[in-house]
């Protein structure tokens, strides 16, 4: 069946997002046409403030309104202990557990040597500095459990074992091949709680 090219425009975009088909896309616009004036509005400027209004944290890289981060401002927060992270969705997760006290570096990805990623794609020059400066005593890398992740998590290991800095991986109570931001805030929790050292 033809829908029409407002349609067709709005469910081609939809379907670009991550974990929506072709059936979701066209779910969402005719729900779209349906709302009320001012939900759509409301969405449509929220979308279009977005890319104006967040930016990148300039210590941590999270994604804030203001930087730096109200993590990274936080002075109760343990500025010795980074957790690093590959997305700011993993950084929230964590948060959400409620069991981290400590700061964080978002990496920006991890290894993905077929897609072109490697070392100079993401944010390990800056997590180096960070751990030079001298204020950091631990360092927690909280990768995605799979092999991307322990891939990039053995590379920044072995770049910093130099500086003496505790290195520390999450426990495997995450499932392999699992992503951080998908999983419940208890389990991030106990993979937080018992790192180990690497």
């Amino acid at each position: 069946m033809r829908t029409s090219p407002p349609i067709e425009r709005l469910v081609a975009s939809l379907k670009r997002l991550p974990g929506i088909g072709e059936k979701s896309a066209t779910r969402l616009a005719f729900h779209l046409l349906g709302a009320p004036d001012a939900s759509v509005q409301e969405l449509a400027d929220a979308i279009g403030r977005l890319k104006q209004e967040v930016v990148l944290c300039e210590e941590c890289f999270d994604l804030t309104e203001t930087s730096p981060c109200r993590i990274c401002r936080d002075e109760r927060r343990d500025a010795t202990l980074i957790c690093v992270v590959e997305e700011p969705a993993d950084l929230a997760a964590i948060e959400k557990s409620g069991r981290f006290r400590g700061r964080y570096h978002v990496l920006g990805g991890a290894f993905a040597p077929i897609e072109g990623v490697g070392p100079g794609e993401l944010r390990i020059a800056e997590l180096e500095q960070r751990v030079r400066r001298g204020k950091v005593e631990e360092v927690v890398l909280a990768t995605n459990p799979n092999a991307e992740g322990d891939a990039t998590a053995h590379y920044i290991s072995e770049r910093l074992r130099p500086s003496g800095v505790r290195l520390t991986r999450i426990a495997y109570g995450m499932p392999l091949g699992g992503d951080l931001e998908y999983a419940d805030h208890v389990t991030v929790g106990i993979c937080i709680e018992n790192r180990r050292s690497i």
